[in-house]
């Protein structure tokens, strides 16, 4: 997904959020941004979990918006998945997160 995010869209702000409720999600960001993008296998060595877990926080990350992700073969012909950081600016003041909440689809007041 190469979603630009909006931090005035309220449900939007709580896919982030959630997406970065976790540890090994918030690792995944910090080797991305701090290696440039990477494909699956070594970010996983690298950052020390499993592939299957790695996958599992890493369409978590994609569906936020936070990450985006390219299929390409290498030269000896194996489809490697890179991902990288989408890049992202979600200020968190307290206006901000009024607006977001006004947005919601789960409003209780409308």
């Amino acid at each position: 997904m190469n979603t630009k995010l909006n931090p005035d869209d309220g449900d939007q702000l709580l896919a982030v959020l959630n997406a970065l409720a976790n540890p090994h999600r918030l690792r995944i960001i910090a080797a991305l941004q701090g290696g440039g993008r990477n494909y699956v296998s070594q970010l996983a060595r690298e950052i020390g979990i499993s592939r299957p877990l790695l996958h599992l926080h890493l369409q978590k990350l994609e569906a936020a918006g936070l990450v985006s992700s390219t299929m390409e073969l290498s030269s000896d012909g194996k489809a490697l998945n890179y991902f990288e950081v989408t890049p992202f600016n979600v200020p968190l003041t307290p206006d901000a997160i009024a607006t977001a909440a006004a947005t919601l689809t789960n409003n209780p007041e409308s």
